[in-house]
């Protein structure tokens, strides 16, 4: 789990899968660990804490939230779950009620959330993988939270950005997916330091 070394004044709590568990790297090559570097560099003051699991499906995140909320009491909650739900073809409406429910409870515990849009290949068929990427913009407009748009999208179809899977990232993609996440997490950083 990554902590920050320097002093904080809040923490900001990541609940992701292998995209954000820096899978097929060393784990300070991942973007939450460029998300640590970069929030110190800057001057903000938190407490990153990475509690991302590789093969995590909302189900699994939503079962640990409630220690990690206890024990971390996030400033900020960035939910980046869903992709595996999508890719073992749960229901969508299962993942559309866990990822509300992330969020409600992230939001009862004094934390604002941050969801990143997922996306997945479409081998359950066009109706499933559209309504998938779809359930995101839902839930983000129903529970007014920010959104990112799908994070993987600059690196995708970049194969030198890419490990021999095709599914993951690899060290070179990482500071591309931290500028794509930073666009919407930056302003609540500003928002919360200028009113603390």
């Amino acid at each position: 789990m990554l902590l920050s070394s320097l002093a904080w004044s809040s923490s900001i709590l990541v609940m992701g899968d292998s995209l954000s568990a820096a899978y097929g790297m060393s784990p300070q090559d991942g973007w939450v660990q460029l998300l640590d570097k970069r929030i110190q560099q800057q001057g903000y003051q938190y407490q990153i804490v990475n509690a991302s699991i590789s093969g995590e499906t909302t189900h699994g995140g939503l079962a640990r939230l409630p220690q990690a909320l206890e024990l971390h009491q996030p400033e900020l909650v960035i939910v980046e779950l869903g992709a595996n739900d999508g890719l073992r073809g749960a229901p969508l409406l299962l993942i559309e009620r866990n990822l509300i429910a992330l969020i409600q409870q992230s939001r009862n515990a004094g934390a604002r959330v941050v969801l990143l849009e997922m996306q997945i290949p479409p081998n359950y068929g066009p109706k499933y993988s559209d309504g998938f990427t779809a359930l995101f913009s839902k839930v983000a407009r129903q529970e007014e939270v920010p959104l990112v748009p799908f994070f993987m999208a600059p690196v995708v179809l970049q194969q030198e950005l890419m490990q021999s899977d095709g599914l993951h990232p690899n060290e070179q993609a990482q500071p591309v997916l931290l500028d794509q996440i930073w666009k919407t997490l930056q302003p609540l950083l500003q928002t919360q330091n200028e009113s603390g």
